[in-house]
């Protein structure tokens, strides 16, 4: 469902859906994400869509693999924000003791799963988390829309 909020005393298109906490869950959120950005004129093989895909399915999967609470769903908001070159992405889940690294994990080559946060800090213009209300966390990541990238800087 898309509807429109109020942002910073701006209008911008929102959208906004529950999902089973399951594997199943996850691929309808990475769908929903790729109908959202196609109805604001994205269309799905534009670059934009392809990360926000990518972004979108692996922080649902954290949703589900670190964040699932038995009997309860994960919500995913999505907001489009043209003037500042923006797509952000919020995955919530009802964990709120089970909380993302303060720093994106480093991952051993050899490690079988852990680099879903990394693919997010590679993908996205920035990622963070905060508490939500009243239980669990909501991690979210913006990315850029086409030819609006910033240059990113290197860490090191």
């Amino acid at each position: 469902m898309l509807t429109r909020t109020i942002a910073q005393d701006r209008e911008l298109p929102t959208a906004t859906a529950q999902f089973p906490s399951s594997p199943h869950g996850a691929r309808l959120a990475r769908r929903f994400a790729v109908r959202c950005l196609e109805e604001w004129g994205h269309p799905p093989a534009s670059d934009v869509s392809c990360t926000l895909s990518l972004v979108v399915g692996e922080l649902a999967a954290n949703a589900v693999r670190h964040g699932r609470v038995p009997g309860r769903d994960f919500g995913v908001r999505l907001v489009l924000d043209e003037t500042a070159g923006l797509v952000r992405a919020e995955v919530a889940d009802a964990a709120a003791d089970k909380r993302p690294p303060l720093a994106t994990p480093l991952v051993p080559p050899e490690g079988e799963s852990g680099r879903g946060l990394l693919l997010v800090d590679v993908l996205a213009e920035r990622w963070g988390w905060e508490p939500r209300e009243p239980v669990g966390k909501t991690v979210w990541a913006e990315c850029a829309l086409e030819g609006t990238a910033r240059p990113r800087r290197r860490q090191g």
